[in-house]
């Protein structure tokens, strides 16, 4: 069993969290989109017109709610047209997205990776 990281004590924490889906968070009243990965949609959540990720939602969002810990280090970057907060998300064991892609639940989107943060840290 490896080691896990420390939460960077320089960056805000949130807690109370749970899994809206694969790749969505809601964390108090606030709605976290984690940014650079897209998961498969719950049903009927797939807007005509768009290609969506293959794969189990349920899972994708069984495995988020898995990497989830009380408290978390956030970094945000903005909202989407959604009004979701655009982040990177870390717990005591990794980054939240890079957890979903390592587990093959969610699939990268440099075109959703903000200055490619995610990537960086997943590397």
């Amino acid at each position: 069993m490896g080691i896990a990281p420390a939460l960077d004590a320089a960056l805000p924490l949130v807690s109370q969290c749970f899994a809206v889906d694969g790749d969505t968070l809601r964390c108090g009243s606030e709605r976290i989109r984690l940014i650079g990965i897209d998961s498969p949609e719950m049903p009927g959540h797939c807007a005509e017109g768009r290609n969506c990720v293959a794969g189990d939602p349920f899972i994708a969002k069984d495995a988020l709610t898995g990497a989830i810990a009380p408290s978390m280090t956030i970094r945000r970057f903005g909202n989407d047209h959604y009004g979701r907060t655009l982040a990177l998300v870390t717990g005591p064991f990794g980054d939240l997205s890079c957890a979903q892609l390592r587990s093959g639940n969610a699939i990268y989107r440099a075109d959703w990776d903000v200055g490619g943060e995610m990537k960086k840290g997943c590397s």
